[in-house]
């Protein structure tokens, strides 16, 4: 017997819904409507790009991350200790103060505070930075008072968010905004890829491998301490999670698609929403779909915040948690005012150096077995995904886009930023002959499969307030 505790279907489904707020954020909001926009009646192709990497590498990240460890950090060390410390430094930086903690304060701002208030008073940068303030205040209080986090996101924030977005989907069925048309640039060629690399800005894959600690926390709360009930138990909340994503992304495509005869083609995504909702359902549609934004907001600042500060609490100990909390969010708040486009703007770079980089982290950990763990397999990967990563965060940063593409259009899939996938197979395959030849013994990490590292995880506050009844 393992001694866990049985989880009844109401709490199973509390989890579910807990891992599925903290990737339910106001950014994932943004970026489907404007592929549903764009590509029309041939939205499916690039939608199906996007879920792969916006949705199918959740749950990838969330079983590499059981048989890792259950940390970003041991799984990354596969590689070196000193390549697990940078990559996750700039990833928690990411899905911190500079990217997704602006990210989220800007979206919330643009569509649940702005068309309420009206041009009028949104004027200049006044309105923008008392909102930020007041918003990052809650953050940081539900932060540091996580004791019913699972009450406050997976039992009502994530319901409510549910059916009123069920709402807006169902008349936008019932009384179309309009027909979907034809594809326009850039989903009218390449548009798989396009897809597929436009679910980088969800940045749901990394945030996976980020709340893993955080989540497995929560599970622990929930009385079941055995690697195999933790690896279950996040499995299936995993479940729950990629289901509600890919409903969630779809429904989104589909209300972009659709409103172009209405609305015409606002130039992102947020507008679109605001101006879908004011179209199917009036002002109170504006209200309906700003309050989805704030509470979505809400969770996901809350979920980075906590994992974050919880990170570098873990790196920096002379600091304290709630410290790291405050100086986080003060980050974010100061990034979040220069506007919504600045932040999507300066964030591309990292998102482009980061997201090959990830994923290639977690197809190795899935494939471990078969090349027998060897370090010079994820070392030669990893060099081999990097390289190219690293010139496409050069073109995302706007400089010598047409000089790289030119050089580089021998490698298939360069100039649509998909170009390191080959080398990262390569130099796999290169790691795998050298480890071979130089007697590099496979490693056996059969029994270290779904281990969760109790030492690995801190005792994160989310953790010890999660209800058990």
């Amino acid at each position: 017997m393992t001694g866990d505790k049985k989880l009844s279907p109401f709490q199973m489904l509390a989890l579910g819904l807990l891992l599925f707020a903290m990737f339910l954020g106001a950014g994932n909001t943004i970026f489907a409507p404007m592929v549903g926009q764009a590509a029309g009646n041939e939205m499916w192709i690039p939608m199906t790009g996007f879920l792969v990497t916006g949705v199918g590498l959740v749950l990838l990240a969330i079983i590499a991350l059981t048989m890792a460890g259950g940390t970003v950090e041991q799984l990354a060390s596969r590689v070196h200790p000193a390549f697990s410390f940078i990559f996750c430094l700039l990833l928690f930086l990411a899905l911190g103060p500079l990217y997704v903690n602006p990210r989220t304060t800007s979206v919330v701002y643009e569509i649940s505070v702005k068309p309420i208030l009206g041009e009028g008073l949104t004027q200049g940068p006044w309105a923008l930075l008392i909102f930020s303030v007041i918003f990052t205040l809650l953050g940081v209080y539900l932060s540091l008072t996580p004791s019913k986090l699972v009450d406050r996101v997976g039992k009502v924030i994530t319901p409510i968010f549910s059916v009123l977005l069920i709402v807006i989907v169902v008349k936008s069925i019932v009384t179309p905004m309009g027909e979907l048309h034809d594809a326009v640039d850039p989903y009218r060629d390449g548009a798989f890829i396009k897809g597929f690399t436009e679910g980088y800005l969800t940045m749901d894959a990394l945030a996976a491998l980020v709340f893993a600690g955080v989540f497995i926390q929560s599970i622990r709360g929930q009385g079941i301490s055995s690697r195999k009930g933790i690896s279950m138990t996040f499995l299936k909340a995993g479940i729950i999670t990629i289901i509600g994503l890919a409903l969630l992304h779809i429904s989104l495509a589909w209300i972009g698609g659709s409103s172009v005869d209405s609305i015409g083609r606002p130039d992102n995504g947020g507008t679109v929403i605001s101006e879908a909702a004011r179209t199917l359902l009036g002002y109170p549609g504006v209200l309906m779909i700003g309050l989805v934004i704030f509470l979505t907001g809400i969770t996901t600042l809350v979920a980075c915040l906590t994992a974050v500060a919880d990170f570098f609490a873990k790196r920096f100990p002379k600091v304290s948690y709630k410290t790291w909390v405050w100086i986080h969010a003060a980050a974010g708040l100061v990034f979040a005012n220069f506007g919504l486009q600045a932040v999507l703007s300066a964030a591309l770079p990292i998102l482009f150096l980061l997201y090959p980089l990830g994923m290639t982290l977690i197809v190795l950990a899935l494939f471990d077995r078969f090349f027998g763990g060897r370090r010079a397999v994820y070392i030669g990967a990893t060099i081999g995904a990097g390289a190219i990563a690293i010139l496409d965060a050069v073109k995302a940063a706007g400089f010598l886009v047409d000089e790289l593409n030119a050089a580089f259009a021998w490698l298939p899939m360069f100039a649509d930023n998909g170009g390191w996938i080959l080398p990262a197979i390569l130099g796999g395959v290169i790691g795998y002959l050298i480890g071979r030849a130089k007697g590099e013994p496979a490693i056996d990490r059969t029994a270290h499969i779904s281990v969760i590292d109790e030492d690995s995880v801190s005792a994160h506050p989310v953790a010890k307030g999660v209800p058990t009844e």
